[in-house]
């Protein structure tokens, strides 16, 4: 693709890379069918090539309106376009690039850019979150079952294994997984435990920095994943193994911490070694499949098949595609099919919340195909898509991770 962007941009590190990023593009079309957006709407501009040539004109100074904004807004950064792409073309880094120039030429409404703040707030508040979940949970009997649906059960976290090994890692607790799902870190540190490893949390560290990048406050979503650096850095220094992250959607975050802080001196170096330590859980256990296998050794294969989503975010971003899977079937799981598996459910962080008729629509496919081949259970790697597809399913859903914990205490 030939460009000419802007005198304001072209020269900028934002500038460069989105150059080399539009130049690989072809124009082939082939990103259109993985794409979800466009398959329910059916519009060029809600596919990832009409995006890119909306980002391009904006880049190269075109006039910029509130429509070229509902295109991107309708995006799920879910880059299954980039797994498809013949060439290459590293569609997310794009469309975080634009997203950001599109809010500064085309400033949101009042209330739209009040409500982006308070889901901001909300999310990151730590006590108060758990607080309003707590009290979500108390009033769900008293709600429409539209909402109430939308309230996940209380989840007991267990026991949390000593460190006593050796071998240390630590774990990202992130912003709303200890409000809503304890037990998905609490039952990784139970499996590591048995594996021979030791699962150490970090309370100064938080929020991976996702939800104000996406939400389009880059500039205090740098400052959160400096914050996040120097918590972990000591744990670092001290000979941690690896950073384990239990939610996809967050390691994608801290895979990408090299590249956003390249050109921070006082933090490129820690951060491109933050990234080299992150592990999602998957490979972790993966890695261990030796020994997982010893303690397996003599069980029955578990007699109830599960079905398991494959987040976009592990599959696409992460292109950990199959790991997860394999584990559970040497684990002895039975799996069973899931039509367009590589599609997104409609989580998205907070897509599902921005943008509800659209998430709605992929959620009720998403569903579907889960239990296509009547699973026991339903069972996924992040906790916004664990939380948004129970919200639709009728069989019970659990992090993958939590099925393992079961199986090796059973």
């Amino acid at each position: 693709m030939q460009t000419n962007l802007a005198d304001w941009i072209k020269d900028t590190p934002e500038g460069r890379e989105a150059d080399a990023i539009l130049r690989k593009c072809v124009h082939c079309g082939f990103c259109l069918a993985t794409c979800p957006t466009y398959n329910l709407l059916g519009d060029e501009l809600d596919s990832p090539r009409g995006r890119i040539y909306l980002m391009k004109q904006a880049l190269e100074g075109a006039p910029v309106t509130a429509k070229t904004q509902v295109h991107l807004d309708r995006c799920l950064t879910c880059r299954a376009c980039e797994t498809t792409c013949p060439s290459g073309v590293q569609y997310g880094r794009l469309v975080d690039i634009g997203r950001e120039v599109v809010e500064k030429k085309v400033p949101r409404g009042f209330a739209d850019a009040a409500f982006r703040r308070l889901l901001r707030f909300a999310f990151l508040s730590g006590p108060l979150f758990a607080f309003g979940v707590a009290m979500g949970r108390l009033v769900k009997p008293l709600l429409p079952a539209s909402l109430a649906r939308q309230v996940p059960p209380k989840r007991e976290a267990g026991a949390w294994p000593a460190a006593r090994h050796a071998r240390r890692m630590i774990v990202l607790d992130g912003c709303v997984q200890p409000a809503l799902a304890p037990g998905i870190n609490a039952a990784t540190a139970r499996v590591l435990d048995r594996l021979g490893i030791s699962l150490v949390r970090v309370p100064q560290a938080g929020c991976c920095g996702a939800i104000e990048y996406h939400l389009n406050a880059q500039d205090a979503a740098l400052d959160r994943i400096r914050r996040q650096v120097d918590a972990w850095w000591p744990h670092v220094e001290a000979g941690a193994e690896a950073i384990v992250v239990t939610a996809s959607g967050c390691g994608t975050m801290v895979q990408d911490y090299a590249h956003l802080l390249a050109g921070d001196p006082a933090y490129a170096q820690k951060a491109a070694r933050i990234t080299a330590l992150a592990k999602d859980v998957g490979q972790v256990v993966a890695a261990e499949r030796e020994s997982l296998a010893k303690l397996l050794a003599g069980r029955a294969p578990v007699a109830e098949p599960v079905a398991y989503h494959a987040p976009c975010s592990l599959q696409h971003g992460l292109k950990q595609k199959g790991v997860v899977e394999a584990v559970l079937r040497e684990a002895g799981f039975t799996l069973t099919p899931v039509p367009d598996a590589h599609l997104c459910c409609g989580s998205a962080g907070t897509y599902s919340i921005l943008q509800p008729e659209l998430s709605g629509q992929l959620l009720a496919s998403k569903v579907k195909a889960l239990e296509s081949g009547n699973p026991s259970a339903l069972c996924t790697a992040n906790i916004g898509c664990l939380l948004h597809i129970e919200s639709g399913a009728s069989k019970p859903m659990a992090h993958w991770i939590e099925l393992l914990d079961r199986r090796l205490a059973a």
